[in-house]
């Protein structure tokens, strides 16, 4: 799969690290670093403000295309000195302009290779279900073949993929990607499986009971735990 790599938005680039550094809390950061256990420092930043900042940058500076927001969006992450910068990219493909376009999976999969950690992973896993929805012919191999894959972060993301998807959830789908990792003693797996099943949970609790009740000897403590973490007993 390849794309037209386009050139980056230069002046959104300029801007955002200034931008970012303004909203930071400098006293914030020693302790954010610490508590995802980055090796790539922070400016302090919450969430909210750099979200807020982004969304402030891209209507000053505004994306001319597709092509433009992923050649930026690449920049942003390889070139990142703070997880901020990161965090931002992500941010970026939640746009109108990103939403559902399958030329981003290819930066989805690089996030998930490279950035190899639960917020990175679970920032772009909406992502992948956007992508399901709209190109299902093309996603539903791509989610089986991560259900598989090696790096078990590719895993989690394609367990978890259709978290927002509610009634729109394709349950063969989910059954087929969970089964795979069932045995996974990884821990990020059997929360992702837990996850999976508890939201799902909020739109057919029978369906997760079935599952459950199904695949008894197969979950672990942790994920059935998780997957029936709100239903009565």
């Amino acid at each position: 799969m390849t794309f037209d790599a386009g050139s980056p938005n230069t002046l959104f680039l300029t801007a955002l690290r200034p931008a970012l550094a303004e909203v930071a809390i400098a006293e914030k950061a020693e302790g954010m670093a610490a508590y995802m256990k980055s090796a790539m420092p922070y400016l302090g930043a919450p969430s909210p403000s750099v979200r807020k900042t982004v969304r402030a940058l891209a209507k000053e500076h505004p994306f001319s295309s597709v092509e433009q927001l992923r050649a930026t969006v690449t920049v942003l992450w390889d070139g990142a000195h703070f997880r901020e910068e990161r965090y931002a990219a992500i941010m970026l493909t939640d746009s109108r302009l990103a939403r559902g376009e399958l030329g981003l999976l290819p930066f989805y999969a690089v996030v998930i290779e490279t950035g190899q950690w639960w917020d990175y992973v679970d920032s772009v896993a909406p992502r992948l279900n956007d992508l399901l929805q709209q190109h299902r012919q093309t996603m539903d191999p791509v989610l089986r073949e991560w259900s598989e894959h090696p790096n078990f972060w590719f895993r989690r993301a394609a367990v978890i993929a259709q978290l927002p998807a509610k009634a729109a959830t394709d349950t063969q789908l989910l059954s087929d990607l969970m089964a795979p990792n069932l045995a996974e003693p990884e821990f990020f797996i059997r929360k992702a499986i837990g996850w999976a099943l508890r939201q799902y949970a909020r739109t057919d609790p029978h369906w997760v009971r079935g599952y459950v009740a199904q695949h008894e000897s197969l979950l672990s403590p942790l994920s059935r735990r998780e997957a029936l973490k709100h239903l009565n007993p």
